[in-house]
């Protein structure tokens, strides 16, 4: 079994060094789902506050939704960092390939989160831009 040196000049073993990057990996995976976790209630608050005071939901929704989406790649980032860090020791090949699976399926979704949030904001400019055309053309 090998060994490291901590700052005090004692050995760590291997089996210390993953245990503390497997802890260190489920806190950040808890903050990704916390994360997450915000968002959605953040977003369903918003949705139902909005709801209620029975404004027009289009405009709104469409925001709300841009920030959700922003909640979910935020916390997909951190899923996949506690990913990256659960591997960083001593992987096995099972692992690698694992972590290459879920790697290219959150890059997936973050890329298409990326680009639906990109669209939802262009979608609310050029909507903000619109009634400023109109009052200047009359």
């Amino acid at each position: 079994m090998s060994s490291f040196m901590n700052l005090s000049g004692e050995l760590v073993s291997e089996a210390g060094v993953q245990g503390l990057i497997g802890g260190l990996a489920h806190i950040i995976e808890a903050a990704g789902a916390l994360i997450i976790f915000a968002g959605a209630v953040w977003a369903f608050t918003r949705f139902a506050t909005t709801g209620l005071r029975r404004r027009s939901l289009i405009g709104e929704f469409n925001k709300i939704r841009l920030s959700l989406g922003r909640f979910l790649v935020l916390g997909l980032e951190f899923q996949l960092a506690g990913d990256v860090l659960r591997t960083a020791v001593a992987p096995s090949f099972t692992e690698i390939g694992q972590l290459a699976a879920i790697a290219a399926i959150r890059t997936v979704l973050n890329f298409f989160l990326t680009r639906e949030i990109a669209q939802e904001r262009a979608e609310i400019e050029r909507d903000q831009k619109e009634p400023e055309r109109r009052t200047a053309a009359c």
